[in-house]
């Protein structure tokens, strides 16, 4: 469903910049893009379309359990002639703003793909160390907030935390230790993340257990492998989202999306907002989805 809005939204834009070649379009166009009242109009328009979607989805069959791909900070700082600090900054508020979304529908379960092993080998250590520098600010800020705490909201961070730097451990250690006691939310960040490093890591202590005569061959099924998991604490994905129009899943939750729905949005992560959250719980609920298949 998302590829084929992408291709209308496409031809649409073509559309649109094939008419504004014309003076007896462009000319009003242009002055009801700078006007205040028509920019006041089209946010008022969109918070109650956007207000009359949330209340038709909370009378369907809600996900459980959301994560989402957050992908094209860079490409948004790019577009907009930024450095790719500002977009990644932007991306980090993007994230607590989209919490607040997620909280507000009572969904219970949220996990976001931050950073891949992929990242850490490709990336320049310059903008790593920039990133590394929002995790800790980010995750110090979310272990602070009061909504965290009056939501009950428990933090972790998942992946093979020990090629993060010291200072990102803490923080991680910190916003775990001071949630720990929260059952009713579970908010997990996907940090040095890779879905077949996962499983690898998952079969190396099938094999362990095995080895050391702990558990049997005819024992080793689905369950043992999904309990060895990184996410062992969470059921799996109902809906993953990825932003930015790339429609592929990048080595995330590779084992536990066997089932989930899929929903691409060509939106850049900074830009996603409240409406594109509420279209692809639709398009989830759309899809007559039967939990547990």
């Amino acid at each position: 469903m998302g590829g084929r809005r992408s291709a209308v939204g496409k031809r649409l834009d073509s559309l649109a910049k094939w008419m504004l070649k014309f003076r007896l379009i462009s000319i009003p166009a242009g002055m009801i893009a700078n006007s205040s009242y028509a920019w006041s109009f089209v946010s008022r328009t969109d918070r109650i379309r956007a207000n009359r979607l949330r209340d038709r989805l909370k009378e369907g069959q809600m996900p459980q359990h959301v994560s989402i791909i957050m992908d094209g900070n860079r490409r948004f700082a790019w577009n907009s002639s930024m450095d790719t600090d500002v977009g990644h900054d932007m991306g980090k508020e993007k994230l607590k703003e989209v919490m607040g979304w997620i909280l507000d529908l009572e969904i219970p379960y949220f996990t976001v793909y931050a950073l891949s092993t992929e990242n850490i080998s490709e990336r320049s250590e310059e903008e790593l160390e920039s990133l590394y520098d929002l995790y800790v600010s980010g995750l110090t800020e979310i272990s602070q907030d009061p909504k965290i705490h009056s939501k009950k909201v428990r933090v972790q961070a998942v992946g093979r935390l020990e090629m993060l730097p010291d200072r990102v451990r803490e923080a991680i250690r910190m916003a775990d230790d001071s949630t720990s006691e929260y059952s009713d939310f579970l908010f997990t960040v996907c940090l040095a993340y890779g879905g077949r490093e996962e499983i690898v890591d998952a079969v190396r202590d099938v094999a362990s257990a095995h080895a050391e005569g702990e558990l049997p061959l005819d024992e080793i099924d689905t369950t043992q492998i999904s309990s060895r998991l990184y996410t062992s604490n969470l059921p799996d994905p109902d809906l993953v989202i990825r932003t930015s129009g790339e429609e592929r899943i990048s080595n995330f939750l590779l084992w536990q999306i066997a089932y989930s729905e899929l929903h691409f949005t060509d939106v850049h992560w900074p830009s996603f907002n409240k409406s594109d959250l509420y279209e692809a719980l639709e398009s989830f609920q759309k899809r007559g989805r039967k939990y547990g298949r």
